[in-house]
């Protein structure tokens, strides 16, 4: 593996909400590699159609979208909590997600867990960790923002219940309250640093210093709210300025989330060391980023990395 500090992966970023800026900046400050986690959208989307719009935009021209700034774009499928409350809808994208899960480029079924710790959103969180044991890929999971604590250790004690090691589950969206037991209990330990909420840089730095490497994976959860597509490489700046190891550091901002979705058999540092140098007539469904340009235009150069 690699020991670069200076190259980034974020492995929980919704790309479908954030802009061709956003991945011109993500790969000029050493971001080359993503996975986007399905989940909801804003609203509630109310057909099981919505949903296979969704899951086929992120394993297909979001995928397109990154390669052209020269960034490798994984995802995960799943029913997150928050719509697992409308139980008819759940019951039909149940049998859509194993259609979408073995599909090229996804590394795991997530992200899925709890919201509110409703009977529903426990239903469909089981019925997509027998999912995942049955398709051999990793689970990501999504803590409540409310009774965090609580409902983290529920996932992780449904996670037990159901056969599944540890090893193969990233627990996200921790924070200084959840972190100790997360990482006592053997599972991956992802933080999310947002500007205002969930983790900041400068506590993230606190955790590495408290805790080290051993399965932390930090991310930006970046998406349609307020959140920092950079959150990654600025925290990885913070933390070496504060004088966490280089190690240290290139294991949660990097080396970590190959370990961790690398168990999918479908995420591998060889697939972004090898990339070529994008080719912007490139054209997905019939149309390409140059919005009818071409790539001798001056003002595109900024696109290509």
């Amino acid at each position: 593996m690699a020991n670069n500090p200076k190259r980034y992966i974020d492995p929980h970023i919704h790309m479908v909400s954030r802009t061709t800026d956003d991945y011109t900046a993500m790969a000029a400050a050493g971001i080359v590699a993503v996975i986007e986690p399905a989940f909801w959208v804003g609203q509630p989307r109310t057909e099981l159609g919505t949903f296979k719009d969704y899951f086929s935009s992120i394993v297909g021209f979001e995928r397109f979208r990154a390669s052209q700034f020269g960034i490798k774009h994984y995802c995960t499928i799943g029913l997150n909590s928050k719509e697992a409350n409308n139980e008819a809808l759940a019951e039909e994208v149940m049998d859509l997600i194993p259609r979408f899960a073995g599909k090229e480029g996804v590394v795991a079924i997530g992200e899925i867990g709890f919201d509110e710790m409703t009977a529903a959103e426990e239903k469909y969180f089981r019925i997509q960790l027998d999912m995942a044991k049955e398709l051999d890929l990793p689970v990501m999971i999504h803590t409540p923002h409310r009774n965090k604590k609580v409902g983290t250790s529920r996932s992780m004690d449904i996670c037990i219940e159901h056969g599944l090691s540890p090893a193969r589950v990233v627990i996200d969206h921790n924070n200084e309250e959840t972190a100790k037991e997360v990482l006592d209990r053997g599972f991956w330990t992802a933080f999310t640093i947002y500007p205002k909420t969930k983790m900041g840089n400068k506590r993230m730095v606190d955790i590495a210093r408290r805790y080290g490497s051993e399965r932390i994976i930090a991310d930006s959860s970046a998406d349609w709210g307020i959140s920092d597509a950079l959150a990654v490489p600025k925290t990885a700046n913070l933390m070496l300025e504060e004088g966490i190891p280089e190690a240290t550091v290139n294991a949660i901002c990097y080396g970590n989330a190959i370990l961790a979705y690398g168990q999918s058999g479908q995420f591998n540092e060889k697939d972004w060391l090898d990339m070529v140098r994008p080719d912007l007539t490139q054209e997905f469904a019939g149309n390409s980023l140059l919005r009818g340009g071409g790539p001798e235009n001056p003002d595109l150069s900024r696109l290509i990395v």
